[in-house]
């Protein structure tokens, strides 16, 4: 199992949290995201090694914004 610690910008509620869970979940590959809404972490546990862009294009495409890995 592989994981990414992200540091992703503007989450502020549990609705934030599912929606970041939903775009990393369509990823092929994840298999579990934990998200810490206090620390604005997010990790990703990955069945196989999936390119930081394409987790990071993914979360994106909501409107928050990653400011990298942690």
């Amino acid at each position: 199992m592989v994981e990414r610690c992200l540091k992703v910008e503007g989450m502020s509620c549990q609705h934030c949290v599912d929606t970041v869970k939903k775009a990393l979940y369509a990823v092929e590959g994840v298999s579990h995201v934990e998200v810490s809404l206090e620390e604005g972490k997010v990790q990703v546990h990955m069945e196989r090694d999936v390119p930081f862009p394409l987790l990071k294009s993914a979360v994106e495409e909501w409107g928050y914004r990653v400011l990298g890995e942690v």
